[in-house]
């Protein structure tokens, strides 16, 4: 797999701060799904800045500073601030960042380096663990943010507008907690539509992710099964067991 120049100066920048301690540079996320060939300088708003993970053996005050002075370089050339952790800080980590280091297992191209991820999972346990907060605390939201509304529509279409995102990242974990092999968002609502026995429920409301407004009939109508979804979805995770 070809690397994009953006990366390829990261690396380069990255060796010249850590030298031989940089053990391993890794592609994450989006571009490590779709081949990191892309060179994302000039991309625009239609392409995600590129997310990166460096291991490093260490990390002085200095080295962070150097890096410091590099990140506008990095940003101009659609770049994500690096991601730079210690020697076996990730593994130590799974269990405090399963759904975080999880989607980092899940989607990553290593570019330079030992793949340094080889022999790690995230067990079950704590992703059904992290993925009860992630969904008790969106009902939680969700509620508050209804009374907030005051019974106006249109602050009830801006809420759901403005909460798909999480809701979105919810999907995905629950989508990864059920073992979802798909990496295609709306297959994944479906999966949980299924799950919860709302079809439509979560389609709906994931689909406007990226801020698509809707009126305020269109609120009305959206917000009783979405809150539903989230209920189910909680329940469902409460009483998850592995299979």
């Amino acid at each position: 797999m070809a690397t994009s120049n953006a990366v390829q100066m990261l690396e380069r920048d990255l060796r010249g701060i850590f030298g031989t301690r940089l053990q391993s540079l890794v592609i994450y996320g989006e571009r490590a799904r779709a081949g990191h060939h892309h060179d994302p300088h000039g991309h625009g708003h239609d392409h995600p800045p590129t997310t990166t993970l460096a291991i490093v053996e260490s990390m002085t005050h200095d080295d962070l500073r150097t890096a410091a002075a590099r990140v506008g370089a990095w940003h101009d050339a659609g770049l994500a601030t690096p991601l730079m952790i210690a020697t076996r800080e990730f593994e130590r980590s799974l269990d405090a960042f399963p759904l975080e280091f999880g989607a980092i297992l899940a989607d990553h191209a290593v570019v330079s380096g030992a793949n340094p991820f080889a022999s790690l999972r995230v067990e079950a346990t704590d992703l059904r663990r992290a993925c009860e907060v992630q969904a008790r605390s969106h009902l939680l939201h969700l509620r508050e943010s209804y009374l907030e509304t005051r019974g106006r529509s249109d602050a009830l279409a801006d809420l759901i507008v403005e909460s798909a995102p999480a809701f979105a990242a919810l999907i995905t974990s629950i989508a990864r907690l059920e073992a979802f092999s798909g990496d295609d968002s709306a297959a994944a609502a479906r999966h949980v539509e299924r799950i919860v026995g709302l079809p439509g429920a979560v389609t709906d409301i994931t689909k406007l992710v990226g801020g698509k407004e809707i009126s305020s009939s269109e609120a009305e109508r959206l917000f009783p099964p979405y809150f539903a979804a989230v209920e189910r979805i909680v329940s469902h995770v409460d009483g998850w067991s592995s299979r």
